[in-house]
């Protein structure tokens, strides 16, 4: 069965939004041919120019019904007048998933069909996003999350989490293992996973602390306080702590703790260790603390995690 899906552009559009997701869903087919029909789209077609310069060539916004819909993000959705005619195209043209990446949140919002859903963006968007739209439940801190049929992601890259995540809803999770082996994808991020985890894991905007980040993921398990971290980066306490924060948009306490909760999801979600064990391996000393931890971040014990990732 061949699935009909349209990739919106606009003026403005962020390359890699695009591309990304194309280059999954190419790749896709190559594995199971007849899967997808694609087709890249813009109001009133022609080459469209991305906020780097580089065109793509689109078709105009066709009939429905789709299999999926996919708006692009990027800077154009800073101006929503400009995309009237993608708003008003969707809120007439059916489509079995709704979804986006990154600011095409902003289109999916405007048109309505993110009121009352949850939701995800680009992390530098979201104060301006929950401003304009009060009804949607942002999730500031997921790669992508899927509410029903429809799906939102967070900045750039993560299109490609969502296009392999969608792929795996169509083919299964095998042909989606397959697609990201072909893409040179490490491991394909669970949608649960912080978006601004990445900034952390990076060692912060400008990289300063990269080996720190390496240090610390070796060492999850041991006491990691403030004083410790910044012996480590041959720092003084205080300073590390204002360098660290500066550089990384949060403290070195929130930052373990968030390295301790993708570490655990991730033994959680793929493997088959107890819980007690996980809690231990990541530095939550025990099962109780990491369960709290877990409902703050995610919204769930581990428990129900590991049950939805095995279903």
């Amino acid at each position: 069965m061949s699935r009909r899906l349209a990739l919106v552009i606009f003026p403005g559009f962020q390359l890699l939004d695009a591309a990304g997701p194309i280059a999954a869903f190419e790749i896709a087919e190559r594995y199971r041919g007849g899967s997808y029909d694609l087709a890249v789209v813009a109001p009133g077609g022609g080459q469209v120019a991305s906020s780097s310069g580089v065109k793509f060539a689109a078709a105009t916004l066709p009939a429905g019904p789709f299999d999926t819909i996919m708006i692009s993000g990027g800077d154009g959705t800073r101006s929503l007048k400009e995309l009237g005619q993608i708003v008003a195209w969707l809120k007439r043209t059916a489509a079995r998933r709704q979804t986006s990446v990154c600011s095409g949140a902003y289109v999916l919002a405007e048109a309505g069909l993110l009121d009352g859903r949850r939701a995800t963006t680009h992390w530098s968007r979201t104060d301006d996003f929950a401003r304009r739209y009060p009804k949607v439940k942002l999730d500031a801190d997921r790669i992508f999350i899927r509410d029903g049929e429809v799906w939102t992601s967070a900045g750039i890259t993560a299109g490609i989490d969502l296009a392999l995540a969608l792929v795996e809803d169509d083919l299964g999770a095998e042909v989606a293992r397959r697609v990201a082996q072909q893409l040179v994808v490490h491991q394909r991020r669970p949608g649960g996973q912080s978006q601004f985890s990445a900034l952390v894991e990076l060692g912060g905007r400008s990289g300063r602390f990269a080996e720190l980040m390496d240090w610390m993921r070796a060492h999850l398990g041991e006491a990691l306080t403030v004083e410790r971290l910044a012996a480590e980066a041959a720092m003084s306490p205080r300073n590390f702590a204002r360098a660290f924060t500066a550089e990384t948009g949060t403290t070195p306490a929130k930052a373990v703790e968030r390295l301790r909760l993708e570490a655990a999801r991730t033994a959680v979600e793929t493997g088959h260790a107890p819980i007690d064990r996980v809690a231990e391996s990541a530095g939550f000393g025990d099962p109780e603390r990491m369960r709290r931890a877990f409902l703050r971040a995610f919204g769930q014990p581990p428990q129900a995690l590991r049950r939805a990732a095995r279903a």
